[in-house]
């Protein structure tokens, strides 16, 4: 069940900026170093989910706008420093419900290439989107092999989950942006909420489904319900500054495993 696509999101993710505990620098993103630098093509990236996906499709010198610490990357606001970076990169990329995105285009000045992309952590939209990148950067070959890495890791995490699920599986209520993560773990989800902050109606709503996950959105923490007896786990979609996009499915599966085992 595909219940978000980032296409969409150019709409409804200028609501998410509505929201309440969005900009602070809490980390919620999985740890790991700071992504090395190399030769190639120099690419600024937006934010470091933006990053892990040039990353992924074979960018080896990737600056990174957005410090992976900040709690919601899309809501940075960039420092002149930060804009100096895109003055002289061969290629910017960006999301579309980046805050910050309109000052990156300005800064760029004409002089390296725009490239939006759309960041969604499902199998078929990380398929599409590295595949296209790496035709842009000539990195084909590159893209292929993280790719099958990608799709044998993917499996053993989901298999893994639903291999430490109870019988029947939990019911969950999922943030929007994080419901496919339920599709991940083989976890029925029963509604969702956001990205506008829940009205007492819908809070009653998602009650009376009887969830016993939620599926938080750990970058955007005042979005997310107490709902009575359900546990939160806080899901990640933005990755470390190592810029590894496997780290989240990683995390994401130690967490819901956690969830489930108590």
């Amino acid at each position: 069940m595909r219940l978000i696509r980032v296409t969409a999101l150019t709409a409804v993710a200028t609501l998410s900026l509505l929201v309440s505990g969005c900009g602070n620098t809490d980390d919620p993103a999985p740890s790991g170093s700071v992504a090395p630098t190399a030769q190639g093509p120099k690419v600024v990236a937006s934010t470091s989910w933006v990053g892990a996906f040039a990353k992924a499709a074979g960018a080896t010198n990737v600056t990174v706008v957005a410090p992976a610490t900040v709690q919601h990357p899309p809501d940075y606001d960039p420092k002149p420093s930060d804009l100096a970076a895109v003055t002289d990169a061969d290629y910017i990329l960006f999301a579309e419900f980046d805050g910050f995105a309109p000052r990156l285009k300005e800064a760029a000045g004409g002089t390296g290439q725009l490239i939006p992309v759309q960041l969604e952590n499902t199998p078929d939209a990380i398929r599409s989107e590295v595949t296209r990148l790496a035709g842009v950067f000539g990195t084909t070959a590159t893209a292929e092999g993280w790719l099958s890495t990608f799709d044998t890791e993917y499996a053993k995490l989901s298999q893994q989950i639903r291999s430490a699920l109870p019988s029947p599986p939990p019911v969950a209520a999922s943030h929007l942006f994080m419901a496919y993560w339920g599709e991940f773990a083989g976890l029925t989800v029963a509604g969702t909420y956001g990205p506008q902050p829940v009205t007492p109606s819908q809070l009653a709503d998602l009650t009376a489904k009887k969830p016993t996950l939620v599926l938080a959105n750990a970058h955007l923490p005042g979005a997310n319900p107490d709902i009575p007896s359900a546990k939160r786990v806080d899901i990640v979609n933005f990755p470390g500054a190592d810029l590894d996009l496997l780290e989240v499915f990683r995390t994401n599966t130690e967490r819901l495993i956690a969830a489930v085992a108590s």
